[in-house]
């Protein structure tokens, strides 16, 4: 289900006049998240009159920006479980 924040992706999308087709796919299939539809539309605003293509390579930099986020947090988790075991042995009853 889109956010609030896709659907408001998606009209300014269609007010900068591109195809219906992309604006759906790119505002209900990848700017998904308030996190990465804010940042697209911080791009749309800021552009006047922005290309289909710099559409696109915004959209996948925002998409990667996001995935490198998320691993960073997997990694930061990961490494506060290796701090437990280092800290209090591998014997330390489960919670």
């Amino acid at each position: 289900m889109p956010t609030d924040k896709s659907k408001i992706v998606y009209r300014e999308l269609v007010k900068k006049g591109f195809d219906e087709a992309l604006c759906k796919e790119i505002a209900y299939k990848y700017m998904t998240t308030d996190y990465t539809a804010t940042r697209m539309l911080g791009y749309l605003y800021r552009m006047t009159e922005p290309c289909e293509e710099m559409v696109v390579d915004e959209m996948l930099a925002i998409l990667e920006d996001r995935n490198r986020l998320i691993k960073k947090h997997e990694m930061e988790t990961a490494q506060q479980a290796i701090n437990q075991v280092y800290l209090h042995g591998l014997e330390q009853e489960e919670e």
